[in-house]
């Protein structure tokens, strides 16, 4: 693959990368995953029932918010062997092919899956390629399908005492994957995959895998892998992790670092071109249950953070219970149901967001017609100031990222003209004033 890549440096960093690529080997995603947002259903905890036709009842909700693709963790069956906790990790298949009856049957999947079609979702399953739990049918049917220690023990995964490692060199082992892929395509008409530990498993394979589960129709491949760690994964995947960006956000507010630290990532990002996407998010479940919810790990950069998620370049990602807010760690292998009180206090300011994501071509992720200018202002060391232009539409976003109130002025010739603030409908002319009086945890989302 050939690549131009064009930069523009405006004042301390980045503003843009627009990337042309020639001789590619796989299409350009369809239109729709340019402006599109991702919502992770932990179906266990999200509701007292922990079902789907439960959860089903939470889908027009979600559409009200904005949401756009519904992403479920692990369907399959629970592996009972080496089990954690009373109900396991959904993580530990016992069959690629069937459901998790704690969850309902095959028939509730397919019934859920038609009604978030009909209400306008894509959805996308988690696809666990690299291991099985223990008592995993093909532990029995075929067990040269695993991995196999010289005391000829199955190989138990790196940290995980409860999943045992497939061998990726067995071929038949990989026809039998990508056959069960293909299953849940034909028999559900699921739109994708989030792909666990995508980087563990060879990318020959996923090489493999797309092309063929894709004569079934078009999907949408979303890995989880830091495409700065395995570039080599983002010209298979529409999207990737950015665990880079996560780690050291959390870092800088919890230890102080230079903001103009996290500004150099994004321009590690900004050089890894547009053939793929990056998606940001404050919360998953692995973070939530293991590291802590959002409001621990960035305290009053929350919210700032949540605006840079859904307006730089990429896929903004939603996980279960952030639109209440979620304020407690969830249990990862007993159940522990949400704490829901009906009263979405941060629904509305998603729905803005994800709203102006899917409407203003300006955040068109993955879009080399788009230009991201990183701006420069009097309080460089405080404030994240960025500028996103598609043709005449225009996206300004401010970001308090300290701890403290800021007072600061815009210093850049880029922003002009007259905008209007999204989440309170006031004008303002930067033509003239550009100056700002920020709180502690304030933001502005501007679209002209």
């Amino acid at each position: 693959m050939k690549k131009i890549i064009l930069l523009t440096i405006i004042g301390l960093g980045i503003v843009s990368c627009a990337v042309k690529n020639t001789n590619k080997t796989m299409d350009l995603p369809k239109d729709w995953k340019h402006s599109t947002n991702i919502y992770e259903v932990n179906v266990r905890q999200y509701t007292k029932e922990g079902t789907f036709r439960a959860f089903e009842k939470e889908m027009p909700r979600l559409k009200s918010m904005g949401v756009k693709v519904l992403w479920f963790m692990p369907i399959t069956p629970i592996a009972q062997q080496h089990k954690k906790g009373s109900l396991g990790s959904q993580y530990a298949a016992a069959d690629y092919t069937s459901i998790n009856p704690e969850f309902g049957t095959l028939a509730d999947f397919q019934h859920m899956v038609n009604e978030a079609h009909r209400l306008g979702f894509k959805v996308i399953i988690d696809w666990v390629a690299n291991h099985t739990g223990w008592d995993h049918i093909w532990t029995k049917t075929h067990p040269e399908f695993y991995l196999k220690d010289p005391d000829g023990q199955f190989h138990i995964a790196s940290g995980m005492d409860d999943i045992i490692e497939l061998d990726y060199k067995n071929q038949d082992m990989r026809k039998a994957m990508i056959d069960a892929m293909r299953f849940w395509v034909k028999e559900t008409n699921i739109d994708g995959f989030r792909c666990d530990l995508a980087s563990w498993v060879e990318v020959d394979f996923w090489q493999q895998a797309r092309p063929e589960v894709e004569t079934i129709k078009p999907l949408f491949w979303l890995g989880e892998f830091d495409e700065l760690e395995s570039p080599e994964y983002g010209k298979v995947f529409d999207a990737s992790y950015s665990w880079k960006w996560m780690h050291l956000s959390e870092d800088y507010y919890k230890k102080d670092l230079p903001l103009q630290d996290l500004k150099d990532l994004l321009l590690k990002y900004s050089k890894v071109g547009d053939a793929s996407q990056r998606a940001w998010f404050t919360s998953n479940h692995d973070e939530n249950s293991w590291n802590g919810t959002e409001y621990e790990k960035y305290g009053v950069i929350t919210k700032p953070m949540a605006v840079f998620s859904a307006t730089w370049n990429g896929i903004p990602l939603l996980y279960s219970g952030q639109e209440l807010p979620n304020m407690k760690r969830l249990e990862f292998f007993e159940k522990d149901v949400i704490e829901w009180t009906h009263n979405y206090q941060v629904a509305d300011f998603y729905k803005t967001l994800l709203d102006l994501k899917s409407s203003n071509s300006a955040l068109r992720g993955g879009d080399s017609n788009v230009t991201t200018y990183l701006l420069n202002t009097t309080a460089n060391d405080k404030i994240l100031a960025y500028l996103r232009r598609n043709g005449n539409e225009e996206v300004l976003v401010l970001l308090n990222m300290s701890k403290e109130d800021v007072n600061f002025s815009i210093q850049d010739e880029n922003v002009s003209g007259v905008f209007k603030n999204v989440f309170d409908g006031v004008k303002m002319d930067f033509n003239g004033n550009k100056d700002f009086d920020f709180k502690v945890s304030d933001y502005k989302v501007f679209e002209k």
